[in-house]
Order: structure tokens, then sequence, then C-alpha cells
């Protein structure tokens, strides 16, 4: 149906569109869109790819470099996702990663346009991402090497800068959608009272 779109706003980020036609942006626009995307993505999977590199390069499985009292270099592989969880279960990780970059793509296609921290934290999760999912590919694990000792005996899982990417994407993508009130006219909108 033509007259079924939703635009609230289309300068904010999080007014998502229905009818793609009152979303066009101009050729111009998509394209610094994707090229700042891009520019993220493949910052993110150098910086991650170099890193690990470096990692299996200059120590031994489970070698440990302390570099403060509290954080050490350590490499590890990782056959399961974040924090060790779905272990051995390669193929079923592979999947799910592909899923997910899939329907991010999809989800940018809805987004109007977009504010440049969202599309800096998008491209963070999709690099993080992809990052990953190489050594997958590759190796059929993960190289995790930044490791926390919070307190006492207590320590954060190992990870690695694609872990990092990920984690701090989400949370910046969740900020933007809350600066741009998206959160408050979604609420507004599903208890609207009906006519």
């Amino acid at each position: 149906m033509k007259g079924c779109s939703t635009v609230l706003r289309p300068d904010r980020i999080g007014d998502f569109v229905v009818d793609k036609d009152n979303s066009k942006l101009s050729v111009r626009d998509s394209i610094k869109r994707a090229t700042l995307c891009l520019l993220v993505i493949s910052l993110i999977i150098a910086s991650d790819q170099l890193s690990k590199l470096w990692i299996r390069t200059h120590l031994a499985l489970g070698e440990s470099l302390p570099i403060t009292d509290r954080l050490s270099l350590i490499h590890i592989r990782n056959t399961g996702s974040a924090f060790g969880l779905l272990a051995n279960q390669t193929f079923l990780i592979i999947v799910i990663s592909i899923a997910a970059l899939v329907f991010i793509l999809l989800f940018l296609r809805y987004l109007s346009p977009a504010t440049t921290l969202s599309i800096i934290s998008i491209g963070s999760i999709m690099g993080g991402a992809v990052g990953n999912l190489i050594d997958r590919l590759r190796f059929g694990s993960v190289t995790d090497f930044i490791y926390f000792r919070l307190w006492g005996n207590f320590h954060w899982p190992a990870f690695n800068i694609a872990d990092a990417s990920i984690v701090v994407g989400v949370f910046v993508l969740i900020y933007a959608f809350y600066r741009s009130g998206v959160f408050t006219r979604a609420y507004e909108r599903n208890n609207k009272p009906q006519s």
C-alpha cells in the first residue's frame, strides 16, 4: 500500500521507512555513507588481523606477556563465540555470523539518513564480525589475546580487537538510537489509542 509509509524526521537516525520512495538519498550522500562505513570496516579488519598475526608469530599458544599487573597479552585459540560460548561449533558460528551480516545490510536499507555516529558504529560491528569470520574460515578458531584481571582472581575472558569493535559498536548504536528519540517514538506509536 502506497500510503502505509511512516516518516517521522528523516534527518534523524532511527526513523524507519516502510515505503522506500520516501527515503531516497542523493547519490553523493549515499556514496559518502558507503565510503565512511567501508573505511571503518577496513580499519577494523586491518587492525584486528594485524594484531592477531603479531600474536600468532610472537607468542606461542598459551604464552602470556604481562603489560601491567592487570593487563596481559596471551595467545589463546577460541573455538567458540564470545566468552567461549558454542565451543567447537565452528560451522554454526560461521552461519550465524553470515546471517548477522546479512541482517545488518538489510537493516541499513530501512534506516533513513543516518548520523555519522550510527554509520561508524555499524561499520565497527561489521568490521569486527568480518575480522572474526576470517579467522574462523582460515583456522577454525579465533585468536584472542587481550586479557584483563579485574580484581582478586576475577578476570575478564580474553578477547581481541574484533570482539571489542562489535561490543563498542553495539553500545554506540544503542546510544545513537536513544539520542535520536527513536525508542520514545516507537513507544508512542505502539501505545497510541486506536481510533
